[in-house]
């Protein structure tokens, strides 16, 4: 493990862009009326790699929340974007997605400052969450509906119509885009939307509905909510005014959200997270295969809901894979994400890392052997920011508790299997389904063993490349439905069935019925 040399960069500078309340703290958005939360409470934002307070933010209440479901409830049912045409509502979100790009530095500065990942990963997301938007834009003047050759004299056909007020609840490890995947979709479909970010990174979702009013979004159809998931996303999930919640996450919360979601049988979307497989036989291509297996795990610090945290390499070439693994693995440059040069940045939070500190005891408690990493930093960034180096695990069982839970760190889990069958056996033994690689240059191996894969998002000699045109969502406990493409669009539409009888002419169908008119009675 390198660590990288201390930042000179303006730290804060992006945050003057913020809505603030009349105390200096950070305001939270009503429907676009951007003030203090109704107790007027905040919660302290902390940079990851410094341990450091940086800016206040309201704590949205559940009385706040309650206002904002209503504001969003008139908005839909009397406000005019229900039936704004869709190419108003397209050109409005290419208004917003040039926006973004416009304001790119700072946004990637405060995604860096707020959740610590390395200003390079932050910059890709600010550049894929303005493409977000331009796809769904593009998508939302595009043929949705069906027609059907059904006996004359009648015409059959369907139109998709938005869904209603959606609440959506995206977490703290890709702030911005997880907010756009949600929001462009369901903006372009129609929709009105109560978006509460991780309590830990509001920042540029506040920003961004800061963004949406002065591009000319309607005033109610945009609230954002910063605040803790048990009390404003617990009024949302609850609400019989919300007609759709959709949620990323673990899975425990997301029990709780579909049972709260059963009072009125509201729509719900939700993804997961996984304990996803990389599978890599022994003709793989082995600079290809180390470069991923790397990727796949200490990308965004592990902190990703498809990481490739369990590598299942083939027996012969094990030992020799791990090594190499190992020696890359301690070569990268571990610190703050706006210092030159970092490659891989802290941990969300203090919580978070003592959550992965404590996997790597269990680890060790389990018998794992500790091929490198199980530690933080030496010096100032293990002292005060919340950093663990890369860390492999090997000669683990599939029954240990690193192999089968979601540890959302840098902690690579390796197993290893003898044939094409036991590498299956192995990917599939998971509760989750989300994601999956194979590594090999058998082109017709690589077909078989992806199609045996359980998991919704898969790879061939690749890891982690996300498209806004492909789907996203998995198998099993990983989630229900998909967001992206089309079909993300689709999720946030009600499908009308319309029958019309183009012979206007009683049917007849019972005896005593008469042909004659029955004039004004």
């Amino acid at each position: 493990m390198i660590q990288a040399e201390r930042p000179t960069t303006q730290r804060h500078a992006s945050l003057r862009h913020l809505e603030r309340t009349a105390s200096g703290g950070v305001a939270l958005s009503l429907g676009g009326t951007f003030g203090p939360s109704s107790d007027g409470a905040t919660r302290d934002l902390i940079d990851p790699a410094t341990g450091e307070s940086f800016a206040a933010v309201a704590e949205a209440t559940a009385a706040d929340a309650g206002r904002a479901i209503a504001i969003a409830r008139q908005a839909f049912d009397e406000g005019p974007w229900p039936e704004t045409p869709a190419l108003e509502r397209a050109r409005l979100l290419h208004k917003l997605a040039d926006a973004i790009d416009a304001n790119g530095a700072d946004f990637a500065a405060m995604e860096t400052l707020n959740c610590g990942k390395p200003l390079r990963e932050a910059e890709y997301d600010v550049a894929d969450a303005a493409n977000c938007f331009r796809y769904y834009a593009g998508l939302a003047t595009k043929p949705t509906g069906q027609t059907y050759d059904v006996p004359a004299p009648s015409m059959s056909f369907t139109v998709r119509e938005p869904i209603g007020v959606c609440g959506q609840i995206v977490p703290w490890n890709y702030p911005l885009l997880m907010s756009s995947w949600k929001l462009a979709p369901a903006l372009a479909a129609g929709n009105v939307c109560i978006l509460k970010p991780s309590e830990y990174t509001p920042l540029s979702a506040l920003w961004l509905a800061k963004i949406a009013n002065e591009v000319g979004l309607p005033a109610g159809v945009l609230s954002v909510l910063p605040g803790a998931g048990p009390i404003a996303g617990a009024v949302l999930a609850e609400s019989m005014l919300v007609d759709k919640i959709a949620f990323t996450g673990s899975v425990p919360t997301g029990q709780t959200i579909m049972r709260a979601a059963a009072g009125n049988v509201k729509k719900i979307s939700l993804e997961l997270g996984g304990k996803s497989p990389n599978i890599v036989f022994a003709d793989a291509d082995w600079p290809t295969a180390i470069d991923y297996a790397l990727f796949g795990i200490y990308a965004n610090a592990g902190q990703v809901c498809s990481a490739g945290s369990r590598l299942i390499v083939q027996h012969g070439i094990a030992a020799e894979f791990v090594a190499e693994l190992v020696r890359r693995a301690n070569d990268i440059v571990v610190g703050d994400g706006f210092a030159a040069g970092t490659e891989m940045g802290p941990l969300v939070s203090e919580r978070q890392r003592d959550r992965v500190e404590e996997y790597i005891r269990v680890g060790l408690a389990e018998g794992a052997t500790l091929a490198c990493g199980g530690r933080r930093p030496a010096g100032p960034l293990g002292e005060r920011g919340n950093f663990i180096v890369p860390t492999i695990f090997s000669d683990t069982k599939p029954s240990m508790r690193i192999v089968r839970e979601e540890i959302f760190g840098p902690v690579l889990a390796v197993q290893t299997f003898a044939d094409e069958a036991e590498a299956i056996r192995l990917a599939n033994d998971s509760p989750y389904g989300l994601a999956g690689a194979v590594f090999t240059t058998d082109a017709a191996r690589a077909h078989r063993v992806v199609r045996k894969l359980r998991a919704g998002i898969t790879w061939i000699n690749a890891y982690h490349p996300t498209y806004n045109e492909a789907p996203w969502g998995g198998y099993k406990q990983s989630g229900i439905g998909r967001e992206l493409g089309t079909y993300g669009f689709e999720a946030y539409t009600e499908v009308k069935q319309i029958n019309v009888n183009l012979a206007v002419e009683p049917s007849g169908w019972f005896a005593g019925s008469s042909t004659e008119s029955s004039g004004d009675r």
